[in-house]
């Protein structure tokens, strides 16, 4: 009872600071993939543990500030958990700052006793996630076609799928099944890319369990899924990184070069596993810049 009431001051007090605005993704009895039991969403130390109810809290910029992009934060965690506030409230309220609408993403973690294919959760709630935001581009005030997704970790995992995987897994026969689920840009920091020898080991074991298949081990490495289709894309990476092997950003971004995508590619001889919005460490300082030119140069930002 004690744990319980201390998640609720966390959930009320969260709340009351960032001001956001939850909404659910699947109506009732129409979530896909689930077995049906009845979760509760556990918080513990800033981390989401489990999601009961996949969601997304809504961050918005000044009415005279808004350059009508949108983007869709998938917090990392190693598809263990979530970094809900670091890796993604503090990265929505810096979203806003350059004009960009954000909605950061509460997505299935695949190790939920509730799913029946641990693969396909995350991908299903990102999927749905964009087709309600793309659904209300004109209330909220942006323009579908300028709507991205970002990612760091095991959550640029889940950005690279939706820029890359064309497989539609969030049907549920609803108005929303009309509405593309595409992204028109990507920013991926130090991502998990690769399922195989590359992986992350955690990332690997917990999307796809102990022993996956060569067919799923491919299916789910998305330097192998890139096509001439996938969106632009902006890469931040550190040599140093010994969490997930800075090769992952290299293979993606060999993938993308060889279809011709645009992108933007960083790599910095520090910053480990911890690039972010501050205690950056020599010039990875300069990542933040970097991808503010960027958005400009690719008219993401213009008013």
């Amino acid at each position: 009872m004690k744990n319980l009431l201390l998640i609720l001051v966390v959930v009320i007090i969260s709340g009351i600071c960032f001001g956001q605005e939850f909404t659910p993704l699947w109506p009732s009895g129409k979530m896909p993939d689930s077995k049906g039991l009845q979760l509760k969403d556990s918080i513990v130390n800033d981390r989401i543990l489990q999601v009961g109810t996949p969601g997304f809290y809504s961050f918005f910029p000044a009415k005279e500030e808004n350059s009508g992009a949108a983007i869709l934060i998938f917090p990392g965690g190693g598809y263990h958990h979530l970094t809900y506030d670091l890796g993604g409230f503090q990265l929505a309220k810096w979203f806003n700052s350059m004009g960009i609408s954000a909605f950061v993403v509460n997505y299935r973690l695949p190790t939920s006793p509730d799913l029946v294919h641990r693969e396909l959760g995350p991908l299903q709630d990102a999927q749905r996630a964009m087709r309600i935001i793309r659904a209300n581009a004109a209330k909220w005030k942006i323009d579908p076609a300028k709507i991205g997704v970002q990612g760091s970790s095991a959550g640029g995992h889940v950005a690279a799928m939706m820029g890359c995987l064309k497989d539609d897994v969030s049907r549920i026969n609803d108005s929303l099944d009309k509405v593309s689920f595409h992204s028109d840009f990507m920013i991926l920091v130090s991502p998990v890319i690769s399922m195989g020898a590359n992986a992350h080991k955690g990332s690997k074991e917990n999307l796809l369990g102990k022993n996956p298949s060569k067919e799923m081990t491919d299916k789910y490495s998305m330097e192998l899924q890139v096509t001439s289709t996938t969106p632009r894309c902006f890469v931040a990476d550190a040599f140093n990184d010994k969490t997930v092997p800075p090769i992952n950003s290299l293979l993606f971004y060999q993938s993308l070069l060889e279809k011709n995508i645009p992108t933007s590619f960083h790599v910095f001889p520090q910053g480990a596993h911890s690039i972010g919005l501050t205690n950056n460490p020599g010039s990875t300082v300069l990542w933040k810049a970097l991808l503010e030119a960027w958005l400009k140069e690719m008219q993401f930002t213009e008013h």
